[in-house]
């Protein structure tokens, strides 16, 4: 979405500042889980106290949440994770960050959730196909 739809893009999982304003969250692979700190794991995650340790001086959006919390796909779906023993920050709910992409996907206009509809329909019908080639490799390897 990010390439062929920046405006769509940041509008998903933009991430909040600390109690001082200027102190954006920072997408991580770990919500950090420190008094004060900035990095976050979930969507539209909030830092901890002002946010000032690790903070961002650019908003962070939901192709910063692919490439640093979620890690093209392999960490912090459907649930955000945090240090363990943290003292501070949100701590982790089942499927939160999939509740909290799924949030900000209502809050689109009617245009742009066709638009997030045709680009996941795409990606399933991806999956489709694999799932079929697999099928008939197997049913090869059988006879």
């Amino acid at each position: 979405m990010e390439i062929s739809h920046p405006k769509i893009d940041d509008k998903i999982c933009r991430a909040q500042a600390g109690s001082t304003p200027e102190n954006l969250g920072t997408y991580a692979v770990v919500t950090e889980g420190a008094n004060d700190h900035a990095k976050i794991s979930l969507c539209a995650g909030k830092p901890t106290g002002t946010g000032a340790t690790g903070k961002s001086d650019v908003q962070n959006v939901f192709r910063d949440f692919v490439r640093e919390t979620l890690k093209d796909g392999s960490h912090n779906w459907p649930t955000s994770t945090i240090k363990p023993k943290a003292t501070h920050g949100q701590k982790p709910e089942t499927n939160d960050n999939a509740k909290a992409v799924a949030k900000d996907l209502t809050k689109l206009t009617s245009d742009e959730k066709t638009i997030v509809a045709g680009l996941l329909a795409k990606t399933i019908e991806g999956g489709e196909v694999a799932l079929e080639i697999r099928e008939v490799s197997s049913a090869l390897i059988k006879t």
